[in-house]
């Protein structure tokens, strides 16, 4: 018979430790010759990206040697950090952030020099030679962006815009395509598709805009094989899938007249590129695409064939969100679903079965202890705001009669980003101690159209406070938590929107900020260039709308705050300085509120290493369990 406890002090199997060692971060698939390749990162070796093969025999094996950590810092949060061709890898490693070559089983060789970071390769196969996107740190100032070939050097191929990804060489060789963009733009804003053709001697010739502007943003170019330029665009207000025909290519003054629909629906397929090489379809063939797409926040497979453009739904059990990749047998991809964590996933198209290369967690959870979340629509602000809610799940312990449980208001980062209801094994952890979660898409998250996702232009503090808060009250109302003991708790965006929320709103009782933002004046002046114009859209152009910058920012007004604090930091990070967190830790020490401030040496933006993850988790549910007496 199960014990009675009460929530938030229940006993659960799922330590910190069980839910983050042997935890991989899955990312970056690649097919070369039949065999599949991942990149993963993990906490258990401090941290390390490693590029790992998969055989169609079943044999799984490490690429990357030791010390090799494969990860680049362009944009600080990198992607694409590898690419592999003909049995040749070519990746940038972390440490002196060079490209080295490495045949299979052979020796890392660097390519590059040091000074600049590298990221999003494609193999020039015709010119025996790597592209890539280049962020160059030789100079003082503000990193400069281009595209260039390497090998026997390296050369500029395309120069002039802030931002660039996707530099992708045509079937025939011929041509280049990329995506460019401009300050104060990032990718989700404004994107441009250019097109140009190479010269002999392997310089480009002059550059067509095929899709793209300052308010449509364009994501993953790619060419079908038979020379068909197809992208995803949002210029209808859902990031749709669209292309531009193999012989409009050769027009001289192409127009956007020239662009078809593939797919006209109300649904994303597209994301935010905060990383390198995001992709949400492949090529099965040139008649036949694999898609993924997002509908009410969760994530499907379709196929569209390309002549008819005819659109079929494919079931499956699990979401598939990452890196799409496919041939003319199988499709692969990164997915799960609410029982089972993310997977290296193959979907084999004759007989649709599923196989799983690798799973992300080392460890399976029995379904028993496994909260299913339910998605929730609530009303904040008098706007419809979308989260998954999770309730509070364990088979060896029950609740006394009549008791509500506490409740955590998940924020995630970005804050243009998403939260997905596949299986996380730390928001188990909670739920399996007695913790209600309801995990918010609040106002300026991506999944639910171009409209939704610019709820948040120039209410960033207020909109996805709001709707924080509203979840919480929703949940209140609904006699499902325990208006008590509500807490609220987010990283990096979600970390401001959190420390927002407890700033200017009392109806959270306990706050947890993982390298949160205190004092937005401070971090426009004190940031990297990717963001660095990202709060002009947020917010408002600094200077001249610095008021509002000051009268959002939590640093300026804990005199209101009224609830005790954790506040977590990496002493490395980039993106959010420790600054930000150790300003706000003191300014509510001396307001002589509860507060913990917990810093990670080596540690950057997010938490890599298992022994620093499992004790943030420790000491977040020790400090709630002290503030709700529990």
């Amino acid at each position: 018979m199960p014990a009675t406890m009460p929530y938030g002090a229940w006993t659960s199997p799922l330590t910190a430790s069980r839910v983050t060692a042997g935890a991989l971060r899955l990312d970056h698939i690649q097919l070369d010759s039949g065999d599949v390749y991942w990149l993963e990162g993990r906490a258990s070796e401090g941290g390390r990206h490693v590029i790992v093969k998969w055989t169609p025999t079943g044999e799984i094996s490490d690429v990357t040697v030791a010390p090799f950590n494969v990860r680049t810092r362009v944009h600080e949060y990198g992607g694409a950090a590898y690419t592999v061709d003909r049995g040749t890898i070519y990746f940038a490693n972390f440490a002196d952030q060079r490209i080295y070559r490495q045949a299979l089983g052979g020796t890392p060789e660097p390519i590059t020099a040091e000074g600049c970071f590298y990221a999003d390769f494609r193999v020039d196969q015709r010119r025996d030679r790597l592209i890539s996107v280049r962020e160059d740190h030789s100079q003082a100032g503000e990193a400069i962006n281009t595209i260039v070939a390497i090998g026997g050097g390296e050369a500029v191929l395309v120069s002039g815009a802030d931002f660039y990804s996707d530099p992708i060489v045509s079937p025939d060789g011929g041509s280049l395509a990329w995506l460019q963009w401009h300050h104060p733009n990032l990718p989700w804003d404004g994107t441009e598709l250019c097109v140009a053709r190479f010269n002999a001697d392997g310089t480009l010739g002059p550059a067509q805009t095929i899709a793209g502007g300052a308010a449509e943003s364009i994501f993953q170019p790619e060419w079908s094989p038979d020379g068909t330029l197809y992208f995803v665009s949002d210029r209808a207000g859902w990031w749709n899938l669209y292309r531009l025909p193999a012989e409009a290519l050769a027009k001289v003054g192409l127009v956007n007249g020239s662009v078809e629909s593939v797919h006209v629906m109300a649904a994303e397929f597209g994301k935010p590129q905060w990383t390198f090489s995001m992709v949400t379809y492949a090529f099965v063939s040139a008649e036949r695409i694999a898609v993924t797409y997002a509908q009410d926040g969760r994530w499907h497979l379709g196929l569209i064939e390309t002549r008819t453009r005819a659109f079929t739904p494919v079931g499956l059990p699990v979401q598939p969100l990452e890196s799409i990749h496919a041939t003319a047998e199988a499709i692969y991809f990164i997915g799960g679903s609410a029982l089972t964590a993310n997977a290296i996933t193959r979907l084999a198209l004759q007989d649709r079965s599923l196989a799983v290369l690798r799973s992300a967690s080392a460890e399976r959870i029995e379904p028993v202890w496994i909260s299913v979340p339910e998605a929730v629509t609530f009303t904040a602000a008098g706007r419809d705001v979308h989260a998954f809610y999770y309730p509070p799940v364990n088979p060896d312990v029950r609740a006394p009669a009549g008791e509500r449980p506490p409740l955590l208001v998940l924020t995630h980062g970005g804050p243009t980003g998403a939260t997905v209801d596949v299986l996380d094994a730390k928001i188990q952890f909670w739920t399996s101690r007695g913790f209600a979660v309801l995990d918010i898409n609040y106002s300026g998250s991506t999944g639910y159209g171009r409209a939704y996702r610019e709820r948040l232009n120039g209410q960033w503090g207020i909109a996805d406070v709001a709707d924080a808060v509203g979840g919480a009250e929703a949940m209140v109302a609904a006699g499902t938590v325990d208006p008590a003991r509500l807490a609220i708790r987010g990283g990096s965006a979600g970390g401001y929107t959190t420390l927002a929320a407890l700033t200017f709103h009392h109806t959270f009782k306990a706050g947890a900020s993982y390298y949160g933002i205190s004092d937005l004046e401070v971090l426009q002046q004190d940031t990297h260039k990717f963001e660095s114009r990202y709060n002009e859209s947020l917010i408002g152009p600094y200077p001249a709308a610095r008021e509002v910058y000051v009268a959002r920012s939590p640093i300026h007004f804990t005199d209101r705050l009224s609830c005790p604090i954790i506040l977590f930091q990496g002493l490395d990070d980039k993106v959010v300085p420790p600054n930000q967190s150790a300003m706000m830790a003191e300014a509510v020490r001396k307001k002589g509120l509860k507060v913990k401030y917990v810093t990670f040496e080596g540690e950057q933006h997010g938490f890599r290493k298992a022994e620093n993850i499992i004790r943030a988790l420790e000491e977040e549910l020790a400090f709630y369990r002290d503030v709700f007496g529990v």
